[in-house]
């Protein structure tokens, strides 16, 4: 009897185990899939206007996307949160907010790519990455599960068009310790933590 009653609790974990994985597959496939028409509409119409409720990715969801920070970098999610992770892990929650904006803030102008994870890889071709971290030859997966738990919440965010910009529309950015030729040919728009922020003269930007 005490048999029979330890194989039917073990089936009874395997069973709910089978079915949680299951759950959240399907929640980040829902996100993932929100994500790319949020995506599509930044950048064909440029729009900062909130979602409407049916496209909204929830809390849940954008949870479930690559949740042990390893997953390929070929969705929208994860190629923000990772930029936001990178960029900005130790500046606080108003530094990543200013990283998510400044990638939005391109995607949303016909001088860059439009996708997500094109806006993050841009350059690489050519050895001049637009975003350190993704050519700097180290290994792209968060390592720390809270920092990349806020990074993913702000992506979320951001993709759904409920994130303040607070970098005036930059859409450039550098660590306020180094001083980049570029920066002069640009207009400063703020610092935020570590980081200086620039928008472009003219609205021109590449």
């Amino acid at each position: 009897m005490r048999r029979i009653l330890i194989v039917t609790v073990l089936m009874t974990t395997l069973i709910a185990g089978e079915a949680s994985t299951a759950n959240q597959t399907a929640k980040a496939e829902a996100a993932e899939n929100k994500a790319e028409v949020l995506e599509q509409k930044s950048a064909t119409t440029g729009s900062k206007m909130p979602a409407p409720a049916p496209e909204i990715i929830t809390k849940t969801e954008v949870q479930a996307v690559d949740p042990s920070g390893e997953e390929p970098l070929d969705d929208a999610i994860t190629c923000l949160s990772r930029s936001i992770y990178w960029e900005a892990k130790n500046e606080g929650t108003a530094g990543m907010e200013a990283v998510a904006s400044v990638v939005m803030n391109r995607l949303r102008h016909k001088g860059f790519p439009d996708t997500i994870c094109g806006v993050v890889r841009q350059g690489r071709e050519e050895g001049n990455c637009q975003f350190s971290w993704w050519c700097d030859g180290r290994p792209d997966d968060a390592e720390e599960e809270k920092h990349y738990a806020i990074a993913k919440e702000i992506a979320r965010r951001a993709l759904n068009r409920q994130l303040k910009d607070r970098t005036a529309g930059a859409m450039y950015f550098h660590q306020q310790k180094v001083n980049p030729d570029w920066a002069a040919e640009y207009i400063k728009t703020v610092k935020i933590g570590e980081h200086i922020f620039y928008k472009p003269h003219g609205g021109v930007a590449k």
